[in-house]
């Protein structure tokens, strides 16, 4: 500036508005101040400024000047300014010491002005006198006021008041950019006071709350919010106040005025300090997150349907059970996306129909399936009465249910009044087109009510659970046929045979689980031969299902008719490698065989292997001849001998071909035990097989169970067998872990009665004619012995016949044999290898009628090959049966 102007209204100098508006600002400041401490402007009352007033934003200074022009007192507030103690200032010319040395000269003129008597302002730059160490001071801009005095002696002297200008245009800055934040910004901004009134607004908070700014001056937290949010907040704004701690991003929730919709709002709080640094207010910065909230809102539920789509997804279905699926979704669903559910299926599709009712009227029959609540003791009636689960029911013809099981399409049914349930969403549970139930979904009051995304997640979710029920359903059909397929081919009832006591077992893989399974290929058999011999087949078709099923019905044929030709255990085996060999081909065996011959690459879906146990046991000798298609072996428990598994060649499995299957002959003693079963009782997941075989072999030989021989008697011990050996089975399976249902589970044992010594009569013939009358008169002779007198005719006839025919076709000696057991069987034996044929005699023909009067007084008769010829047998039912006998002399008649 280069020159002092003589008065204020004269200054040139551009801050002169600068200063204006400062002051205007400051006065302003001022009432606010004096306002937040209780004093109202133009109160007659005086208050001493406390630290924090007007003074601690501007820095204002006073000195005094004496006649003689020099300073004579020196403020505090000048040292502070002037960064001049009062030692050194008083008696130092402030012309020369603070005015530039060009301004000095005009400075001295005004000086003289002023102790002339006359008053003036103005704008005077000045600098800082050089220091005790002889540095150069800084500059500055003061505007200073110069008030004439008199001292005590009448002498013109001067005050001066000294204001920084820079500080003022620094506060002039401070307030401009306040304004522009506080009235400019696009956020809620409230200066509230210590009381907690609201001490000025912005703009935009008006335009939310309505009014002007000023309108809002003196309200509280109570005047915006509802009474319980209100306390919170102003629990959080004494906090900032008392702790200084500020707070960022607090949820707000309240309503504007005129609208009932709930607003949110997030607001950031921190404590307002004076210059001083006392606190005089919290400042309030607000936004409206409304919108943001709603769409977190939508994206945290889309979020969840995602992961309630993700957890349908890994534990609906794990179970082919109709039920346990339906209870899996509704595991999903409560309470994560409702507070009640219920399953209702169609009772024909749970009862095995065909074809489920699919888009019926939509009253057909139901049965509760499952339900579920997150309520406690809540019972499930928002559709009508309770239905418990289990109960069989229906939807009249107008429920909204009805229409949702009849149009296929979800329907929402509202609560009633004073009920638990707010609404209901009544979805039908669609499979391929098929309606096969339907599946509520209930929100209690209080809950958000169903919208438009909750009914498209209801619909996929009931979907998906119809899809896997169908599949249950499917599934559950196809088993119950393989497993009627399989229990029809088993045999029925409690096998019977000569010579020994039977019991067996059969589990399917399902029994013990609880849980559908595919149907295995196990079986077992017990095949009566002649002579009172018996067949015991145990076997096993690997794979599962409906053909594994099939594959075992067709080799259980083969095994019975094999064993009516009586032939040998190694050849009976051989025969059934070649059929399983068969199975698979389009030609059957020859085709197989055929193609065997030929190199090529096998289809193995269409390979059926099978392991197979064949024995023959004849109650007359004990013997019993084993012969192993690669199946476990037998288990042997001889009377007071441990359990031991027999040693039995185990061949190549049916199917596999190009291997002889070998024999093993083994004597049985009277009261022995024999098991023959298949890989299930004895292997699964968590028991190897070795394991599985030593413990049946253990369980077996357990002394808590009577042994074998342990009875007094022959007649208590054929008394008690049958009861004993359902014992034994039923400890075996109970000490087994045959509850894994992994695979089918057959057991077959048989206890050993050979038929006894008085039971049988057994004599050589010579090669002659008279060998015919003795045979009858030994057939005669033992029948009276055992008490058998009805029998002696007819047995004398057919015995004189097969007799006969030994003499007439066949070769050396004879033997005839009687065995009384269940039945009387007769055998001729002879070293002949032609095979009788019976054959229809002509009226005219003299002979030819022998065999067929043989057929037609037997019971059964028939031939077999021995290893030294044939044996031609029959077989007559004992007298007292439900079987009667054909009259001799009746049946000689009928053949002409």
């Amino acid at each position: 500036m280069s020159e002092i102007p003589a008065k204020a209204t004269e200054s040139e100098d551009p801050s002169e508005g600068a200063r204006a508006r400062a002051v205007d600002g400051l006065a302003s400041a001022v009432g606010g101040a004096l306002a937040a401490d209780g004093v109202r402007t133009g109160d007659a009352m005086w208050q001493s400024s406390p630290p924090g007033s007007i003074y601690d934003y501007i820095r204002v200074a006073s000195f005094s000047i004496g006649p003689d022009g020099l300073v004579n007192q020196w403020s505090l507030r000048a040292e502070h300014l002037f960064g001049i103690p009062a030692d050194r200032a008083v008696g130092m010319d402030p012309i020369e010491a603070f005015i530039d040395p060009r301004h000095r000269e005009r400075g001295m003129r005004k000086m003289a002005e002023i102790l002339d008597g006359r008053e003036w302002t103005g704008v005077v730059p000045f600098r800082m006198p050089r220091g005790v160490e002889g540095e150069c001071g800084h500059e500055g801009l003061a505007e200073v006021y110069v008030m004439p005095t008199r001292t005590e002696e009448g002498e013109k002297a001067a005050v001066c008041i000294v204001v920084d200008v820079r500080t003022l245009r620094t506060i002039e800055t401070d307030l401009a950019a306040s304004q522009a934040i506080f009235s400019q910004s696009p956020f809620g901004f409230l200066l509230i006071d210590p009381d907690l009134r609201v001490r000025r607004a912005n703009q935009r908070f008006a335009s939310i709350f309505g009014g002007t700014p000023d309108d809002h001056r003196g309200k509280g937290v109570h005047d915006y919010l509802q009474r319980g949010e209100a306390e919170r907040v102003a629990a959080t704004l004494r906090r900032v106040l008392e702790t200084g701690n500020s707070i960022t991003d607090m949820h707000v929730t309240g309503f504007v005025p005129g609208s009932d919709e709930r607003r949110h709002w997030s607001v950031n709080l921190y404590r307002v300090h004076s210059g001083s640094g006392r606190p005089i207010g919290v400042a309030w910065l607000g936004t409206d997150i409304t919108a943001r909230r709603a769409a977190a809102r939508e994206a945290a539920a889309a979020r969840r349907n995602l992961a309630l789509l993700n957890e349908a997804g890994a534990r609906i279905g794990n179970s082919l059970d109709l039920e346990t699926t339906a209870r899996q979704l509704l595991d999903v669903v409560v309470p994560g996306f409702c507070d009640l559910a219920t399953v209702d299926l169609y009772q024909g599709l749970l009862a095995g129909d065909e074809t489920p009712p699919g888009l019926a009227d939509g009253s057909a029959e139901l049965r509760r399936v499952a339900f579920a609540s997150a309520v406690s003791d809540a019972p499930f009636a928002g559709t009508g009465v309770p239905v418990a689960v289990g109960a069989v029911h229906h939807y009249p013809f107008n429920s909204p249910c009805a229409d949702a099981l009849r149009t296929a399409r979800p329907q929402n049914v509202p609560g009633e009044d004073g009920g638990l349930v707010q609404s209901t969403l009544a979805v039908p549970m669609v499979a391929h087109d098929t309606v096969v139930g339907l599946v509520q979904f209930a929100r209690t009051k209080g809950s958000e009510p169903f919208g438009d995304r909750d009914r498209d997640l209801a619909v996929e979710l009931a979907a998906r659970a119809a899809v896997c029920i169908d599949n249950a359903r499917l599934y559950r059909r196809e088993h119950e046929r393989a497993l009627i397929l399989q229990r029809s081919l088993l045999p029925p009832g409690d096998p019977e045979a000569s010579g020994l006591d039977i019991a067996c077992r059969y589990l399917p893989g399902t029994v013990n689980t609880g849980r559908p399974s595919e149907v295995g290929g196990d079986w077992f058999d017990v095949i009566e031969l002649p002579g009172h011999r018996t067949a015991l087949v145990v076997g096993d078709v690997m794979g599962r299902g409906l053909r594994a099923a099939v594959a075992m019905g067709e080799l259980r044929t083969a095994v019975r008719t094999l064993a009516q030709l009586d032939l040998e255990p190694a050849e009976v085996l051989s025969q059934l490698d070649e059929i399983a060999r068969g199975l698979g081909a389009p030609g059957g065996v020859q085709q197989a065989t055929r193609a065997a011959r030929r190199p090529r690459e096998a289809d193995l879906s269409e390979v059926y292997l099978a392991t197979c146990v064949y024995a023959v046991y004849d109650s007359v000798t004990r013997r019993c001849t084993f012969a192993n298609a690669g199946h476990l072996p037998p288990v042997l428990v001889e009377p007071g001998e441990p359990a031991l598994m027999l040693d039995v060649p185990p061949g190549m499995p049916l199917g596999v071909g190009g291997e002889p299957f070998e024999e093993v002959e083994v004597e049985l003693p009277e009261g022995a035990l024999l098991a023959l079963y298949t890989d299930g009782l004895v292997e699964s997941r968590d028991h190897p097989l070795d394991e599985g075989l030593q413990a049946f072999v253990s369980a077996l030989s357990d002394p808590a169970h009577p042994s074998p021989g342990h009875h007094p008697s022959t007649t208590a011990l054929r008394a008690d067998s049958s009861q004993y050996l359902e014992d034994v089975c039923d400890h075996v399976l109970n000490t087994l872990d045959t509850h894994h249902g992994e695979d089918d589970i057959a057991l077959l044992m048989a206890r050993v009665q050979g038929l006894p010594t008085d039971s049988v009569g057994d004599w050589t013939l010579p090669r002659e004619p008279r060998s015919v009358g003795r045979a009858r008169e030994y057939a005669r002779a033992q029948l009276l012995a055992w008490d058998m007198e009805p029998l002696v005719d007819t047995t004398e006839l057919l015995v004189s016949e097969l007799v006969t025919n030994a003499l007439r076709y066949g070769e050396g000696e004879i033997r005839l044999r009687l065995l009384l057991d269940r039945t009387l069987v007769c055998e001729v034996w002879d070293s002949g290898l032609v095979q009788p044929r019976r054959r229809r005699a002509r009226d005219t023909d003299e002979g030819g009628r022998g065999l067929q009067l043989v057929g037609l007084l037997s019971a059964a008769w028939g031939s077999r090959r021995t290893p030294r010829g044939k044996t031609v047998w029959f077989e007559l039912p004992l007298p007292g049966g439900d079987t009667t006998l054909t009259d001799p002399a009746e049946a000689l008649l009928s053949l002409f």
